[in-house]
């Protein structure tokens, strides 16, 4: 709460103003340029996929409107990563359309580092030492790098102290790309891609909802029933994480239901389905004071 606290702070004595209008903000649209990177491994834990050794792969994509991110992925090469994917970023380009943001893949680099791939988690050596080998571009650049199994027993969005198998991923947020550059982008495991075995959250949401931190959203249950919670007018205050997809949920007096639909809460991949203007007027705030968008 203390770090949230200290990074609004930050953002209001340095927001870029702007003479739009909350509506006129969430329907702005940008043209970026995005390196988009996704580490995939050997030891994965999807269902019958092969090794095939090395090769290289590169494509583009064009998409009109909204924020262009031209992706460049770093994965093992196995036959069915590629489609995974493609397939990834057109679903998280469809959940980011309405906010004015679109996902370009422009190419998949493939990395083998069974240690970068099994130990890279929160804090860890492995991640740092990962990140500063493959990171690249500058604050607008969103760098995307998928790593180890999920042990689903324990499997949960939530980002504990340490590392923690369970961890689907984690992101870091605009205001920090001052601080730690090389740090900036969002790591996800494997098994939550499209397909992936960590149901119910293989239909990419996680990546979804790690890019939703990038952009400078907070879960939307932050700060509990307490204002400002999550710093979006729009989305009801929750009391806490929501999990599963528990319908007419209603954890806060007044507001209205809980957003369990929305992708900054914690239900499972199927039950989220919305951003809200609110949250697209936010980020686009944040993208233009932090990512100079």
């Amino acid at each position: 709460m203390d770090e949230m606290v200290a990074m609004e702070k930050h953002f209001m004595e340095n927001k870029v103003e702007s003479s739009l209008k909350e509506s006129e903000l969430a329907a702005k649209t940008f043209n970026i340029k995005v390196a988009y990177f996704l580490l995939l491994s050997l030891f994965d834990s999807f269902d019958t996929i092969e090794f095939i050794g090395i090769r290289s792969h590169h494509c583009s994509k064009q998409h009109s409107g909204g924020w262009k991110y031209s992706v460049s992925f770093a994965c093992l090469s196995f036959d069915v990563c590629d489609l995974m994917v493609e397939t990834e970023i057109l679903r998280s380009r469809t959940k980011f359309n309405p906010v004015g943001v679109n996902w370009i893949l422009a190419g998949i680099d493939r990395t083998v580092n069974t240690d970068w791939y099994l130990n890279s988690g929160p804090g860890t050596l492995q991640q740092t030492t990962m990140k500063r080998a493959l990171h690249k571009g500058g604050a607008g650049d969103f760098n995307f790098y998928t790593v180890g199994p999920v042990t689903l027993t324990t499997v949960t969005r939530r980002i504990p102290n340490g590392r923690d198998e369970g961890v689907l991923g984690y992101a870091t947020f605009p205001v920090s790309y001052r601080t730690n550059p090389l740090d900036d982008g969002v790591i996800v495991r494997t098994a939550t891609l499209p397909g992936g075995s960590a149901s119910p959250y293989n239909l990419g949401q996680t990546l979804t909802h790690e890019a939703g931190h990038w952009v400078g959203l907070y879960h939307t249950f932050q700060g509990g029933c307490v204002e400002p919670g999550d710093y979006v007018t729009d989305t009801p205050s929750e009391a806490s994480a929501a999990s599963g997809c528990p319908d007419r949920r209603d954890t806060c007096p007044g507001g209205g239901p809980d957003p369990i639909h929305n992708f900054m809460d914690y239900t499972i991949d199927a039950c989220m389905n919305a951003f809200t203007p609110g949250q697209a007027a936010r980020l686009s705030q944040q993208l233009t004071t932090y990512r100079g968008l």
